[in-house]
């Protein structure tokens, strides 16, 4: 086992190095964003809020990890839909990073798992914008992408 590999109190990996508001690790002892917890259990409704918040800062890799959290945590039956959002909001930091083709992929992964609540979006999820939204952006990439709208305005 690698000593200088931070672990959990169960021994799992994990990278304590800060970060910037893309995700990326800088070096020890720089000051980073501000994480977003690991593991906390949200309502769907909480955590589309949150996940909005951290879009619209700019912060698509945070926003990632409170979706993650909700994939991990949800009932099986939205686990796809959870982790769609995860993959859409990854595709915006890849893009933001200026990875084309990473962020390509993972927006029309992305796409492909929300578009399978088209018939039935849960929490006011806009399925339909959302992969409008990931398709346009995977066909042309580009690091100023305005982030999406989580989910539809209340009528």
């Amino acid at each position: 086992m690698d000593a200088d590999r931070d672990r959990d109190l169960d021994g799992r990996a994990r990278n304590a190095r800060p970060r910037d508001a893309l995700g990326r690790p800088l070096p020890r002892g720089a000051v980073g964003e501000e994480r977003a917890p690991e593991g906390v259990l949200r309502t769907p409704a909480e955590a589309l809020a949150e996940a909005q918040q951290l879009l619209d800062a700019g912060r698509p890799f945070h926003a990632h990890e409170v979706l993650e959290d909700a994939w991990k945590s949800g009932p099986e039956a939205e686990r796809q839909l959870w982790r769609g959002l995860a993959q859409l909001a990854v595709g915006l930091t890849h893009a933001a990073r200026g990875n084309e083709r990473g962020a390509a992929r993972l927006l029309e992964r992305g796409a492909g798992n929300v578009a399978a609540y088209a018939d039935a979006p849960p929490h006011g999820v806009d399925v339909a914008g959302l992969v409008t939204w990931a398709c346009e952006l995977a066909a042309s990439p580009a690091p100023s992408a305005l982030a999406p709208r989580l989910c539809a305005p209340p009528a």
